[in-house]
């Protein structure tokens, strides 16, 4: 555990990608109307939950005004209204909202991470700043002996962790598992990777993300760690 929270300061302090150093900043001094006179945290995102925890969940970045605010992944916008909802009703978190750092919420078996840790623009990082990333990703999956079950969340995070599973000299099988919501695989010597459509307000609210649907991965998950 000390290990973990070693990592989680590390991660603070990295500075690896210009462009996103710039732009974490940026947005801090220029928020919207409803955001000014907040204090931005507007430094990269570490990790967090149960360091034993069984499930594993892997987002893309933080947003602009969400977690780049709060100093939490999927905290303080519509996306983790969804997560930890999701979270709370499956017994995986104490309460149903993440809204800043001292809300009180607890992970119980789950812990929280992502492919890159700052905000990008446009939601977009480039292919340099996924490479700088991955060793953190890759050192959490070594750190988090306990993880059973992974949850991808949207295509990039799904081949963002397997990247970095193979990277650490996980097996990844033949032909490469494809990203489909509810598609699972299990990884030879690994955890069972399950994929989902990110919950982001674009697919909730058109309807490609319902939730029954996203209700049904965490459903899967509970019954998953059950039988282990």
């Amino acid at each position: 555990m000390a290990s973990l929270v070693n990592l989680m300061h590390e991660i603070v302090r990295c500075e690896r990608c210009p462009r996103l150093v710039r732009w974490r900043e940026q947005v801090s001094k220029n928020p919207p109307r409803r955001y000014r006179g907040e204090s931005y945290w507007a430094k990269p995102i570490p990790g967090f939950g149960d360091p034993r925890a069984r499930l594993l969940i892997v987002g893309l970045a933080p947003a602009a005004h969400g977690g780049n605010r709060t100093g939490r992944f999927f905290t303080g916008d519509r996306s983790g209204d969804w997560l930890y909802g999701a979270l709370h009703a499956f017994g995986f978190a104490n309460q149903p909202n993440s809204e800043h750092l001292n809300d009180g919420l607890k992970l119980k078996d789950c812990y929280i991470t992502a492919a890159v840790r700052c905000a990008p623009p446009t939601n977009k990082p480039l292919r340099d700043e996924f490479e700088n990333c991955r060793p953190y990703l890759m050192q959490e999956l070594v750190l988090l002996r306990h993880v059973e079950v992974v949850i991808a969340l949207g295509k990039i995070a799904f081949d963002s962790f397997l990247k970095a599973h193979g990277d650490n000299g996980g097996t990844i099988p033949k032909p490469r598992p494809k990203f489909g919501h509810g598609a699972s695989v299990k990884l030879d010597g690994g955890p069972t990777l399950i994929a989902s459509y990110h919950p982001s307000q674009q697919n909730t609210f058109t309807g490609k993300l319902t939730r029954e649907m996203f209700h049904a991965i965490f459903d899967r998950v509970s019954r998953a760690l059950q039988d282990r």
